[in-house]
């Protein structure tokens, strides 16, 4: 497969990248804005703009409302401005998330607005199966940027999203339990196959950065990402980044040691949350105690709101263990809202009083006024969270996206 074409930034100075992020994740804003924001002057924010513009990666053309109006700001003397805003079809990138049974993908802008969506099931989870099919799926979404009808803009990379310890900077998945796999360089292969830049994170720390980029995190000072679902995970913002960790394992919330020491996580390690509180955890229990092994999860949860006492019982375990580890958490790193997301969010109602006592038990003094957030999440957030990651590696020029 031939190289495929790459539109590079012109950004010459870290200031350059700290004007851009600010256009990309809090526009439309004026120039004036970003100077108050920033602490740069006006002028060395025209200068690092004046590039973006000229390629066509920015414009200053009056923004639209979601009603058609336009978007303007208003100087202090009442003078209207046109904002700056990231031109989203200026590039696209592709975002992969990948469980052990399906694939998800998408075509997302430069602003992580997806536009195009394909998921496919797995037969065999095998790495050299996976990345073979991760190609192929890639390949069929690279086909859609070019349709004459939804014109997109040059593919700057393909984001890969994968539970486990994941090395980003190499871009390894080190270990990951659901996957079975184990020092398998994703980056170096998928990107043979598909001649084009890939960035491969962890799942939960790429929803976390789409989160921050593009979502609930863009005005808060600090906070977390927290999942459930087959696993759970936990992605974390402090002090302006998100937390990959010295050794590039952080929030590991569903592997801390608060579950009974006799259950076996699937990381082979005794006493997970994961143990508990996963919804594989929740469905095994719920088909022990009601002796019951044909039930799937979806009937567990029917039994738990019809009010099962087995059934209910599994979910306040869930809810007790979940709670206990959001404290601890809270307690240690103080994020100010918690967003609680992923499929498991589904069935949320069924645990979410006991969690929150659970919380407000073990919260140490002020950390207990941490807001806790539902946020729905689809299999599609999650691939489009691996495209956040390429996209703030693109802007920040951070390998493995040097060309």
């Amino acid at each position: 497969m031939p190289k495929r074409p790459y539109r590079p930034l012109p950004l010459g100075t870290p200031a350059g990248v700290e004007v851009l992020t600010k256009i990309l994740t809090q526009g439309p804003i004026p120039r004036v804005q970003i100077a108050r924001r920033t602490g740069l002057s006006q002028a060395a924010v025209t200068k690092a703009v004046a590039p973006l513009v000229e390629a066509g990666f920015v414009t200053d053309h009056p923004a639209e409302a979601e009603d058609g109006t336009e978007v303007r700001a208003e100087l202090g003397i009442g003078r209207p401005v046109s904002p700056l805003t990231v031109v989203a079809d200026s590039v696209s990138v592709i975002g992969l998330k990948v469980t052990p049974t399906d694939l998800i993908g998408v075509t997302t802008d430069f602003k992580a607005g997806i536009r195009a969506v394909r998921h496919q099931q797995l037969t065999d989870k095998s790495a050299d199966s996976v990345l073979e099919r991760l190609a192929e799926l890639a390949t069929e979404l690279m086909a859609t940027l070019h349709d004459k009808t939804d014109p997109a803009g040059p593919l700057i990379g393909v984001g890969v999203a994968v539970s486990g310890d994941v090395d980003a900077l190499q871009g390894v998945v080190r270990d990951s339990p659901f996957m079975g796999w184990r020092d398998v360089p994703v980056a170096a292969l998928l990107g043979e196959k598909l001649k084009v830049p890939v960035v491969v994170s962890n799942d939960v720390r790429a929803l976390t950065v789409a989160e921050h980029w593009f979502g609930v995190g863009v005005d808060a000072d600090s906070f977390a990402v927290v999942t459930i679902g087959s696993g759970v995970g936990c992605g974390l913002y402090i002090n302006g980044e998100v937390v990959s960790g010295a050794h590039g394992v952080s929030g590991e919330l569903g592997h801390l040691p608060l579950a009974p020491g006799d259950l076996v996580c699937t990381c082979g390690r005794r006493g997970c949350v994961e143990t508990v509180a996963s919804s594989d955890a929740i469905l095994a229990r719920i088909r022990e105690t009601t002796g019951r092994p044909e039930l799937d999860l979806a009937g567990a949860i029917e039994l738990a709101h019809e009010g099962d006492a087995h059934a209910r019982e599994a979910f306040d375990r869930a809810g007790e263990v979940i709670g206990s580890a959001l404290a601890a958490m809270v307690n240690l790193v103080g994020p100010q809202l918690v967003v609680i997301a992923g499929e498991g969010v589904a069935d949320y109602d069924l645990y979410d009083q006991r969690m929150r006592q659970a919380f407000a038990e073990h919260a140490f003094g002020a950390a207990g006024d941490c807001t806790l957030m539902l946020r729905s999440h689809t299999f599609d957030d999650w691939a489009r969270g691996a495209a956040a990651t390429v996209i703030r590696s693109y802007v920040r020029g951070e390998p493995p996206l040097h060309r």
